[in-house]
């Protein structure tokens, strides 16, 4: 049996996982193969760039280290992960398209809003071939970069406010944030908490192109009050 050295001083870098997955997910999975590709792809998605970030089954496959480690007894690792990938789009934490290249693909995302809105995207044919064999097709518009879009017309972006962001992206849909910033700018009320304010009004009840100069106002007077009693 091999055997784990021990984790190493210092400041290793830190992987964020959702709290919906300890909480909700995790007591649901009953399968190792699945639990195994569940923390591999939360590992993977912060080595990639870019807004767009998907998953092929390759891209399990060729990672040998990991890819060796899903054999199990009477199961070979290919059977293991065809399983934990079916079970994963089937419990609902995977989010699967197909798209028709030189041969008919699945991509793999995870499902997360920003997920969703690819997944919609690709539906809707808002997709296109990039020629690159490591990542085949990207949208013909791209989710906005939040952190950047933030940092551009808000203000600079601190340890704590990037937090902030990460988790808003678990809950709110990309264009929604990007959309509630400009919001903020327009009204010269470049604050966070004025923007939190908007996205928890959408959510709560429902985004109407109609009622967003309404919906707005009171996002504004519900941030005066919260300023005026912090004073």
């Amino acid at each position: 049996m091999n055997v784990f050295e021990g984790f190493q001083d210092g400041s290793p870098r830190i992987i964020p996982i959702p709290v919906s997955f300890f909480n909700e997910l995790l007591p649901l999975i009953d399968n190792l193969g699945e639990l195994k590709l569940a923390l591999y792809i939360f590992w993977r998605l912060e080595q990639m760039e870019g807004a767009f970030r998907y998953f092929r089954r390759q891209d399990f496959t060729k990672d040998k280290s990991f890819f060796e480690s899903l054999s199990a007894p009477k199961q070979s690792a290919s059977e293991v992960l065809d399983k934990a990938l079916q079970c994963g789009t089937e419990r609902g934490w995977l989010l699967e398209a197909q798209v028709a290249l030189k041969d008919v693909e699945t991509l793999y995302f995870l499902n997360t809003p920003r997920g969703k809105a690819a997944i919609q995207a690709i539906q809707r044919g808002e997709w296109r071939p990039t020629g690159d064999n490591e990542t085949p097709i990207t949208l013909t518009e791209e989710p906005p970069n939040i952190y950047r879009l933030y940092e551009e017309h808000i203000g600079p972006l601190t340890p704590m406010l990037a937090d902030t962001l990460r988790q808003a992206e678990q809950e709110y849909s990309p264009h929604w944030i990007e959309e509630a910033m400009r919001i903020a700018v327009e009204n010269n009320v470049r604050n966070w908490r004025y923007i939190a304010a908007i996205l928890k009004r959408w959510k709560d009840e429902g985004k109407d192109e109609r009622k967003d100069r309404q919906d707005t106002e009171k996002a504004r007077r519900r941030y005066s009050e919260w300023e005026k009693s912090n004073r």
